[in-house]
């Protein structure tokens, strides 16, 4: 062993492990989102692709706080493995917190992604006239957003352009659709 090594105090390698989990917080939030490409495969996603708990930031805090925290614990006299074990236990309580606030924020995020089940039962209007037997095209709005998708009718027939329809069936791009007031009669026979 070299000389140098023994010489070094366990104050000193926390503070080092601090140093090390700051420098590379800093680096993960400064350059972020290309580390996050680096851990896809080892990072366990909650279904929902939210942040997981082993993200760089995350991990980041956790060495950070396991250092500090153990920098702090030599000093006050403590050995190196209570030390670690006071370092263990911050490193999980600020590595906790910080992932708890990413996924609260994560979770406030606004999406305008919008699924095909979406569009059943949605009334449309048609923008371009579906022909007897061919296809034409509605639009209609989900919430804020206004969606155009291929048309055929349900019953073959021909709908003129601006004539108001009901989606009743969405397959990939296209959907089948009824005339409203088809559609309402249909519903009041029943």
């Amino acid at each position: 062993m070299p000389e140098w090594l023994s010489q070094v105090s366990a104050f000193t390698v926390f503070l080092s492990i601090a140093g090390v989990g700051f420098l590379f917080l800093l680096i993960s939030l400064i350059f972020g989102e290309i580390f996050e490409h680096f851990e896809g495969g080892f990072d366990h996603d909650i279904d929902d692709g939210g942040p997981g708990f082993l993200s760089t930031r995350v991990l980041s805090v956790f060495v950070t706080a396991f250092g500090g925290s153990g920098a702090v614990a030599t000093h006050y006299g403590l050995s190196a493995v209570a030390a670690s074990g006071v370092g263990f236990a911050s490193g999980m309580l600020f590595a906790s917190m910080i992932y708890a606030f990413a996924r609260f924020l994560w979770a406030q995020q606004a999406t305008s992604e919008m699924r095909v089940a979406d569009l059943v039962g949605q009334t449309a209007r048609v923008v371009v006239g579906i022909p007897s037997g061919g296809v034409g095209q509605v639009r209609c709005r989900i919430g804020e957003q206004l969606i155009d998708k291929i048309a055929r009718a349900a019953d073959g027939g021909a709908i003129a352009e601006h004539s108001v329809v009901r989606i009743l069936e969405a397959l990939g791009e296209t959907v089948i659709v009824v005339r409203a007031d088809a559609a309402q009669q249909s519903g009041t026979e029943g």
